[in-house]
């Protein structure tokens, strides 16, 4: 069973638990319980119910609020800081967090929403039914090909199976399924339960696996089937469009894709979930068809009003793309697909080159460099590793590089990161972290932590501290502990972790049960790519050498932003632009990993700006994750700031007055970028307006 709701004694409620995605939910109520399931009251998918008898739901984390009638039409949608009332009638409240939870209310009542929390009150007791539904989103079956082209192309062709609507909808994340998977084998089979899309819309592409592979996610997306030819071609029922273009056919992917989502995401509004979006608002009087009218096109329809945008007007307002994939061009790569699809990646060529030089921090006798090379003779160092600079980097959040070589400016990606996370472990009562100091002159990085992880409430966690530990013990911990994320202090060689008995090389271990990592010592890219390799979801590790005090900061920044919900691509991009973290740092496997929920939607980083006179400028960059996708919307709670804007974004800046935002900062723990300073507002946030 994915979701479980449970009776709680103190606080008087309910707990709901996604035994998947190991997220909880407290729900305190006065009133009685019955946990059998509620049958058809529903009209959202929902994974478990039950019924309350009740006048009041206090939900402890901040939800985005959708109210629906009846049939579930969306009548509107609401943020912090807002008081609602219910009518006199069957209304639905949508509350859209790390568990999606609807509320069935047939009495008149009013919500607050809060700065941190949600309170459903009703004028008299009544009946609510409670459903709950996962986000967790798992391949539907494996198809199985041969790595001939065009069984390639009729495998990718079965993707979009996946997809749960081919309205503008599915511009929703949570009506995106996750593709099937694929594999190699001697012939093309397809599940019975993986419906092919009907063949109303076709791309057209050159026989050649860097061609399939482009063209998959956008394929995926418009649910197309995708064919072989000379003359590359997007075809519908309405119309045909060359994809012969001065762009390049990677590039003119990249941008069909971009230009067909956006724009169903900003036409969506006009359907079920209806509420101001900062794009709209920015661009619709500036494209040539009605929005509200395209929404009840059909999908070939919808297309070729959205080729006569000119890119270039759409483009400002396009969301940060969470992710470009650099693939191989090779049958191999075939597996790849299915999880750079699920996340509408963008895919390119392994084209790149040998950087003219790597980065290393300059250092002088007294600073310590958490480098093992010391110990070593130079007859045991290994070759220099091979760097490689891929062609394209900036476009997106994360650039993932499958190819071979050690890549900069983008993550060293693997397929065994992807699969390990689709065979969890069993669920545990809260986070568990193991933190290992190895070198007594690191101590100052341990400490630094002390109030770094699980300082949040509500969000269990727990925190196994070791110093000095032996080769042996730590082959223990990490292939036995279960644990979701291991930080490392100490000294590192490509030959292994520094232990006080000498090296543990972890490409000598058969497995370890083990989610996420942040290897903090010098050259330590090759455990960390092994930790991928043996079951590890994904983490971060560096190539080349790394001062002690800078290590410090980068461990202390790194801790802070993954305990606040942040994935890897995220903690380590707002690590890199304002806590001076070198180059050298890197994220190995699957960036979008995380190790806690983020409260009240995707996390965001605040940035506030001093302005001439009284007052701040405001902004906000948010990051997606595995729960909030790209095309989430996300909204900043400061009732003055209207920047509901689809994620991850960044939102420009807006005037707020200074008493407005000590209120917001006394109560958010953001993150917060004041005048290009980061801080951590742990509570204390009015002190950083001083």
């Amino acid at each position: 069973m994915t979701i479980e709701i449970a009776e709680t004694a103190d606080p008087s409620g309910l707990e709901v638990y996604d035994s998947i995605e190991q997220r909880r939910l407290q729900i305190e109520m006065p009133g009685t319980v019955s946990l059998d399931a509620v049958e058809g009251e529903f009209c959202f998918p929902i994974d478990e119910t039950c019924r309350l008898e009740t006048d009041s739901l206090t939900f402890n984390q901040l939800y985005s609020v959708t109210v629906h009638d009846e049939t579930g039409r969306t009548e509107a949608s609401f943020d912090a800081s807002e008081t609602v009332r219910l009518e006199e009638r069957t209304q639905f409240v949508g509350l859209s967090g790390p568990i999606k939870l609807y509320c069935r209310i047939d009495a008149p009542g009013t919500i607050d929403i809060g700065l941190t929390s949600v309170r459903i009150s009703t004028d008299r007791e009544t009946t609510v039914g409670l459903g709950a539904r996962s986000l967790h989103d798992r391949p539907r079956g494996t198809i199985t090909t041969p790595p001939d082209v065009e069984s390639m192309m009729e495998a990718v062709s079965a993707l979009p199976s996946a997809l749960k609507t081919t309205s503008p909808e599915r511009t929703w994340p949570t009506l995106r399924g996750h593709p099937p998977l694929l594999e190699l084998g001697d012939r093309l089979e397809i599940p019975d339960a993986i419906d092919p899309p009907d063949g109303e819309i076709s791309l057209t592409v050159p026989r050649e696996y860097t061609s399939v592979y482009q063209a998959a996610p956008l394929a995926f997306f418009l649910g197309a089937t995708i064919r072989p030819g000379t003359e590359p071609m997007l075809e519908t029922s309405r119309f045909e469009y060359s994809l012969s273009t001065p762009r390049s056919f990677e590039d003119e992917m990249a941008h069909l894709l971009k230009r067909f989502f956006f724009l169903d995401a900003i036409v969506r509004m006009d359907g079920m979930f209806r509420y101001e979006l900062l794009e709209r608002a920015s661009l619709e009087d500036d494209l040539p068809f009605d929005l509200a009218e395209t929404y009840d096109l059909s999908l070939s329809h919808r297309l070729n009003r959205y080729l006569e945008v000119p890119f270039e007007v759409i483009e400002p307002h396009v969301p940060r793309w969470p992710l470009t994939a650099h693939v191989p061009s090779e049958p191999e790569s075939a597996s790849l697909l299915p999880f750079i699809i699920n996340e509408l990646g963008i895919v390119r060529e392994t084209r790149g080159q040998t950087p003219e030089s790597i980065p290393s921090p300059e250092t002088t006798s007294s600073q310590l460099v958490r480098s093992a090379t010391t110990y070593r003779s130079p007859s045991e160092l290994r070759d220099e590793p091979e760097f490689v600079a891929p062609a394209v980097t900036g476009e997106s959040v994360e650039h993932a590089w499958f190819g071979g070589g050690i890549p900069q400016q983008a993550s060293k990606a693997t397929l065994e990161a992807y699969q390990s996370q689709l065979e969890h472990r069993k669920p545990v009562e809260s986070i568990e972290l193991l933190l290992v100091c190895n070198d007594v002159r690191m101590m100052d990085e341990h400490d630094s932590l002390d109030g770094s992880y699980g300082n949040r409430e509500n969000l269990p966690f727990e925190i196994d501290s070791k110093f000095g530990v032996g080769s042996e013990q730590l082959a223990a911990l990490l292939t036995d502990g279960g644990y979701d994320f291991f930080h490392y202090i100490g000294h590192a060689t490509e030959d292994g972790l520094r232990c006080p008995d000498g090296d543990l090389d972890i490409r000598t271990l058969e497995s370890v049960d083990l989610g996420v990592f942040f290897l903090n010592a010098c050259r330590s890219y090759e455990q960390g790519l092994a930790l991928t390799r043996r079951g590890a979801f994904g983490g971060v590790s560096t190539y080349a050498d790394v001062i002690n005090e800078d290590a410090v900061t980068a461990g202390e920044t790194i801790a802070r932003l993954l305990n606040r919900g942040f994935p890897l691509r995220g903690a380590l991009e707002i690590a890199r632009d304002n806590a001076m973290l070198g180059e050298q740092y890197l994220i190995v496997g699957d960036g979008s990993t995380d190790i806690a929920q983020s409260d009240g939607g995707a996390p965001m980083l605040v940035a506030i700006d001093s302005r001439d006179g009284d007052g701040y400028d405001f902004s906000a960059k948010s990051y997606s994750t595995k729960e909030f996708k790209l095309g989430t919307t996300t909204a900043s709670p400061i009732d003055s700031v209207s920047d509901c804007h689809l994620t991850p974004s960044h939102t420009p800046q807006l005037p707020v007055e200074t008493m407005e935002l000590q209120e917001y900062l006394t109560w958010t723990e953001l993150p917060v970028v004041v005048d290009d300073e980061l801080h951590w507002n742990d509570g204390i946030g009015t002190s950083l307006l001083n």
